[in-house]
């Protein structure tokens, strides 16, 4: 049996913020996921969490386990389990730095307003081709590493600057922006380098390494932050 102790929270009443705590059974093989769908189907229905996939792709219950960022359907028992076979207690939390709208469940529209603001999408001039425009293998390598991304905020929440300072763009935005910066297809870099280069944007990094260690798809993203600071003082 594992307890997991929960930080709860619903505007809908006046108890504020608390902890609960449940007993769940669980094998080495089950992920914390798993433990969460239990408690929620047999101990408390009233528990929320987000989750979608179950596969680590679309990042939904990202989440603080034991006070770190990670997604829950990719944390397996077997490495949180003691070898001695003492009791364990997993503490599970909602994502720092955004607005808890109800348990384990956060306001992301902060986070995805910055992702909109540095433009996350193909620039191009040219008449829209007949046919898929054409990169080298090398030119992919560029920014390959920034596709990965999944949008799931554990960098962006794990950051000291984005505690700090809502406003910040923060980690998951610089991704998103390298991810077209350095695509030999976009027309857009300058533009995307001038908003990086705001009072918000990437000179604020101080490479503390938590984006990068917080990462679910292994990321490198405080190089990738590093070299959009490259680029832009080549731009100057």
């Amino acid at each position: 049996m594992v307890t997991l102790r929960i930080a709860r929270f619903n505007p809908e009443d006046d108890k504020g913020a608390y902890w609960d705590t449940f007993e769940v059974p669980t094998l080495p093989t089950d992920r914390l996921l798993n433990l969460l769908l239990y408690a929620k189907g047999y101990l408390d229905g009233t528990l929320t969490f987000r989750r979608s996939c179950a596969h680590g792709v679309c990042g939904s219950d990202a989440m603080r386990v034991n006070g770190l960022n990670r997604l829950a359907c990719k944390l397996l028992m077997k490495d949180m389990l003691p070898k001695d076979g003492k009791p364990v207690t997993i503490t599970v939390e909602p994502l720092k730095a955004l607005p808890v709208l109800k348990d384990l469940v956060v306001d992301m529209e902060p986070f995805f307003d910055a992702h909109r603001a540095i433009k996350p999408y193909l620039i191009n001039s040219g008449h829209e081709p007949t046919r898929e425009r054409i990169q080298s293998a090398h030119d992919r390598a560029r920014f390959d590493d920034t596709t990965k991304c999944i949008l799931c905020a554990c960098c962006t929440s794990s950051c000291p600057v984005y505690w700090n300072e809502g406003s910040y763009f923060g980690p998951a935005a610089f991704v998103n922006a390298h991810r077209f910066i350095f695509d030999s297809r976009d027309e857009g870099a300058a533009e995307r380098l001038d908003i990086l280069n705001d009072v918000d944007g990437v000179w604020r990094c101080r490479t503390t390494f938590n984006c990068t260690e917080s990462c679910p798809r292994g990321i490198k993203i405080t190089q990738a932050i590093a070299e959009v600071k490259r680029a832009l003082l080549f731009a100057r």
